[in-house]
């Protein structure tokens, strides 16, 4: 495989990536002892999660290659196109669980759909055309997700969704339900 061309100056880090991935696939090769895994999840879950760094689904879940499928954005919002490969997870592939996973600290807490629109295109000289679906709450953004995908027609009634905020701190995971969210707004616990 020969090396691309840089494009600009932030490529050492892409190569150093590359060369990782290098080698993984040395160690990886379909052998005897490590047979290809097929393309459905060997845990039946899709996890939805914002794609910080600080948050490692993986180790998190502690799931090994192959044990579920990882679709992340920016905030682990419940978009179209998440709705597009859950779809995809279970119809095709055979997945029955969702798992919806926001955290502490996001990002998207602190910007606004307005102001990021109007910095993107002070910056780029072009509007976007999507909204960045920021939220001011993020366990109030986990139960609209769920929501979403409860009424969802493309995936099954039978599917099971829950949802959670990880804390980037702790560790720690909480659940969101809606009588969670309401003892919260009450100022009780559940």
């Amino acid at each position: 495989m020969s090396a691309p061309e840089d494009v600009g100056p932030a490529q050492g880090a892409t190569r150093t990536l590359l060369a990782r991935a290098a080698d993984f696939a040395a160690l990886r090769g379909g052998t005897p002892e490590r047979p290809p895994l097929p393309g459905q999840p060997a845990t039946g879950v899709a996890v939805v999660a914002c794609m910080d760094a600080r948050l490692n689904v993986e180790a998190l879940f502690g799931l090994a290659e192959g044990d579920a499928h990882i679709v992340r954005n920016a905030g682990g919002v419940v978009t179209e196109d998440v709705e597009r490969s859950l779809a995809v997870s279970q119809h095709a592939l055979g997945t029955t669980e969702i798992i919806l996973v926001h955290h502490t600290r996001c990002g998207m807490e602190q910007i606004s759909d307005e102001g990021f629109s109007e910095a993107l295109a002070e910056r780029t000289g072009v509007r976007p055309p999507w909204r960045v679906r920021a939220f001011a709450d993020v366990a109030v953004d986990v139960l609209e997700g769920i929501r979403t995908l409860r009424s969802s027609p493309f995936l099954r009634a039978s599917t099971s969704v829950r949802g959670f905020v990880y804390d980037v701190d702790s560790g720690e995971l909480q659940e969101i339900t809606e009588s969670s969210l309401t003892a919260r707004k009450q100022g009780t616990s559940v």
